[in-house]
């Protein structure tokens, strides 16, 4: 019998097609037929080698009927086609899967947009199956493209465009649920997937943030929609999912996508949008691939260098908010890797104002220069801000690193600075950049509690910042001295100690303190006098404002809370005494303001100090020293030097006791036990150090100089008149020495009194200043008797009015035998 008459004949028919025929009714408006569905059912679970034919005979039928628009008879396939998925589950649904697959991507390539959405609600029934056994040949590629393609969607009915994307967001979620937890699907993360992955979904989240903020009147608002019919919500949940998902070796290809994306679409100014999406990923991907997500985002910095300001800032108030969320959980290389690019585009943004402002004068557009350089600002603001929060919201081990990291940044004049080029940028773009550095130190400084200052204040650290305590620049030191505040105030007091005044009752500020530990005892011991020294110093210049005397006196307070014992209670009181003879004596003339002003510091911490360690004797000596300063000199008191417009006097007379703190009086007031009484009648002397003599080198050695020249032009008039007459009376004072050893002996009991009573450091620092003169003294002898190696011409110059030898060569040269090893 012929083929064709079997195919007509029904009862010939294979049983598969005919339970398959049977579900279809002849009005599709009918639905599925239930009864004939279960028989199919059944059939299909008690054959399942029978499941793939069942599968390609309904995919033949559902082609044919999506030909032929017959849409109804596509809805009852599809339908059989999910209660079959759903209840067979076995090695033979592979083959039917295949047919599901091919019948979807009908559906997705219709332009019906019901026929989408039907196709997009099987695919995700299918996604939520799981499958006992992987799939080694199954690829998604065209379901990535179409569903992403789905996610533009331009349809001009506002509802339809909404339900198209939706549907979209669903399928790409299917896919993402289906595939990244399949060793064999890691092909999903490659870039050509991430990059319509990624794109569909910010596309919607941004397009929804879009319409919310012009108000499109014909378009219902995301929040009025339930999440699953808003694409915005749909959409960042997907992204969340799938950053959830991402291992490792996937973070590159999925953050990279978002900053393209940014890029394309001008995203970063203004960057809400940009801020919202990374805050997004931080909070979606596991915390152990946080510092990932900054490194591509530092990169992305780097090529953008020379991008618009707004743009930078923009890409580092990110970066802000992306280390904000990721502090805590940083390791060390990241954290320095941070820093050390953010410092790099500080003096690149630096470096940028100035070039602006120095092509200001030959630009025609002053104003449009102007505003380049206010954007410059912007970017230079972030960065601080951006260094100085992810340095407070790190752990106090690596903010201790952090902070000897910046530090090590700064530069500094007189020392070596291989980090930033300050010659290039000059005076005013060196200042920009410690400005800057010192501000993200106050940043990072904040909050910083250590157990041992040694720990806290190191000597690399504390040094370059003492240095720049020096500088002749009154908002440097100003910075410099909240850093010290920052570090040195343990117990949070600074804000009780806001102004320089005379504190009438110091119990009622309730202040927090602690014994001093044996650490800070040692600390002071060896850092003190280096304290000392830079408030003395930093009290004499003559840019000193109102705040920097606020700052110096909260200075004094905080090491008196924090780190004073008895013996450090003695050196601040000397120290308090040698700045007020220093207004007194005026040798650096300074202004009378400024005179006034360290007199006021005086009284204002002596008045502090003496309530603080209550002694009633010493509290009523300086009691009675303000009193009679409110009545003769009012002057003389912080209440009255830094108002405006503050009378001033000719000069301050030393002969009025009354009115200054004498040492003799806190002496007697201070005798019990307890306090080295015998030290305050040593005066303070500044330790002299290493920047001393790289300040004074050159003045020096020119002083000696003139006096070897001044000693060789009278040398032969001397000699005439060595020959002295020998009389009786020269003979008897050569053989009378009575005289001589009492002045030998007057001068060797200061001497004993003075290693008795002076501090350590005061002996060390004045043996340190002989040692440093005796190494000046030796090189410039040097410098004089080894001459310079021979001019090639031989011939003799002239210069300065001096006659220059012809030189004469070093192998020639006799060196002493200490000279030669």
């Amino acid at each position: 019998m012929p083929a064709g008459v079997c195919g007509c004949c029904g009862p010939l028919r294979p049983r598969y097609k005919r339970l398959v025929d049977n579900i279809f009714p002849e009005d599709p408006k009918d639905g599925l037929s239930k009864s004939d569905m279960e028989k199919l059912t059944f059939y299909a679970v008690s054959a399942p080698e029978k499941l793939d034919r069942i599968g390609a005979y309904l995919a033949e039928r559902l082609s044919r009927d999506v030909v032929r628009h017959r849409y109804g008879n596509v809805v009852i396939a599809m339908e059989a086609l999910d209660q079959l998925l759903m209840a067979c589950h076995s090695q033979s649904i592979k083959p039917f899967v295949e047919s599901f697959l091919h019948m979807v991507a009908k559906l997705l390539e219709s332009r019906e947009p019901d026929l989408q959405v039907l196709g997009t609600n099987s695919f995700v029934k299918f996604a939520n199956i799981e499958e006992d056994t992987p799939s080694y040949h199954r690829r998604y590629d065209f379901f990535v493209s179409q569903f992403s393609a789905m996610c533009h969607s331009t349809h001009e009915d506002p509802e339809t465009r909404t339900k198209i994307r939706v549907a979209g967001i669903k399928g790409l979620q299917g896919v993402v649920r289906k595939t990244v937890n399949d060793e064999l699907q890691a092909i999903i993360w490659e870039p050509q997937h991430m990059d319509k992955l990624i794109p569909s979904m910010l596309f919607n989240m941004q397009d929804s943030e879009d319409l919310d903020r012009a108000g499109h009147p014909s378009t219902p608002s995301g929040t009025g929609q339930d999440g699953e019919e808003n694409p915005a919500v749909l959409a960042e949940n997907c992204f969340r999912e799938l950053l959830g998902r991402a291992a490792y070796g996937n973070m590159k290809n999925a953050v990279r996508p978002v900053l393209v994306h940014l890029d394309h679409h001008h995203l970063w100014d203004p960057n809400e949008f940009a801020v919202s999406c990374f805050r997004i990923i931080m909070y979606s991907i596991q915390a152990q691939h946080s510092h990932h997500v900054i490194q591509q985002v530092l990169n992305h910095l780097d090529s953008h260098n020379k991008s618009t300001p707004r743009l930078r800032a923009g890409i580092v108030q990110v970066l802000l908010e992306t280390v904000a969320i990721a502090a805590k959980g940083s390791v060390g290389p990241t954290v320095l890797e941070v820093f050390n690019t953010l410092l790099k585009h500080l003096r690149m943004s630096v470096d940028f104002e100035l070039g602006e402002s120095s092509r200001r004068n030959s630009s025609s557009s002053v104003s449009s220069v102007r505003g380049k350089e206010s954007d410059e600002r912007i970017v230079q603001n972030a960065i601080i801000q951006t260094i100085g929060f992810f340095g407070g919201n790190l752990p106090d081990y690596q903010r201790a690193e952090v902070m000897m990291f910046i530090m090590g940044k700064v530069p500094v004049y007189g020392t070596p600075c291989h980090t930033l080029d300050t010659v290039k940028i000059g005076h005013q773009g060196t200042k920009r950049i410690q400005t800057m550095l010192l501000s993200s130190l106050i940043m990072v400084t904040s909050g910083f509690k250590s157990k041992s200052m040694s720990a806290a204040l190191p000597a690399p650290f504390l040094d370059p910042l003492f240095s720049i305590s020096l500088m002749e620049d009154s908002e440097l030191r100003q910075l410099v001295l909240e850093i010290l505040h920052n570090i040195i105030d343990r117990h949070d007091n600074r804000a009780k100690l806001r102004g320089i005044r005379i504190i009438p009752n110091v119990a009622a500020l309730k202040i927090k303190r602690e014994k001093i530990s044996k650490q800070d005892v040692a600390f002071m011991k060896k850092h003190g006098q280096q304290l000392y020294r830079h408030v003395y110093l930093g009290c004499k210049e003559e840019d000193n404002n109102h705040k920097n005397f606020e700052l110096l006196f909260t200075t004094l307070a905080i090491l008196t809370i924090e780190l004073a014992n008895e013996e450090v209670v003695v050196d601040l009181i000397r120290l308090s005494i040698a700045l007020q003879e220093m207004a007194l004596n005026n040798e650096e003339n300074m202004p009378m303001s400024i005179r006034c002003g360290i007199m006021a510091l005086v009284a204002a911490y002596l008045n502090f100090l003496s309530q603080m360690i209550a002694n009633p004797p010493f509290c009523q000596h300086v009691s009675k020293v303000i009193e009679l300063r409110n009545m003769d000199a009012s002057y003389l008191l912080p209440e009255h030097i830094f108002r405006d417009k503050c009378p001033l006097p000719e000069s301050l007379d030393k002969d009025d006791r009354q009115l200054y703190f004498q040492t003799a009086d806190m002496a007697e007031c201070l005798a019990g036990p307890g306090y080295n009484v015998e030290r305050l009648s040593v005066p303070y002397i500044p330790q002299v150090t290493d920047e001393d003599r790289l300040t004074r080198r050159k003045s020096f050695v020119d002083t000696i100089s003139l006096q070897v020249d001044i000693m060789s032009n009278i040398l032969p008039d001397k000699q005439s008149e060595l020959a002295e007459e020998i009389t009786f009376e020269t003979l008897k004072k050569a053989i009378d020495t009575t005289g001589l050893e009492e002045q030998e002996r007057e001068k060797r009991r200061q001497v004993m009194e003075k290693f008795q009573k002076a501090p350590f450091e005061e002996i060390a620092a004045h043996c340190e200043s002989k040692a440093n003169m005796l190494h000046d003294r030796l090189a410039q002898i040097f410098e004089l008797t080894i001459r310079p190696p021979p001019s090639p011409s031989g011939v003799v110059s002239i210069s300065t009015g001096h006659t220059q030898h012809p030189s004469v060569p070093v192998y020639e040269m006799k060196f002493p035998d200490l000279c030669v090893y």
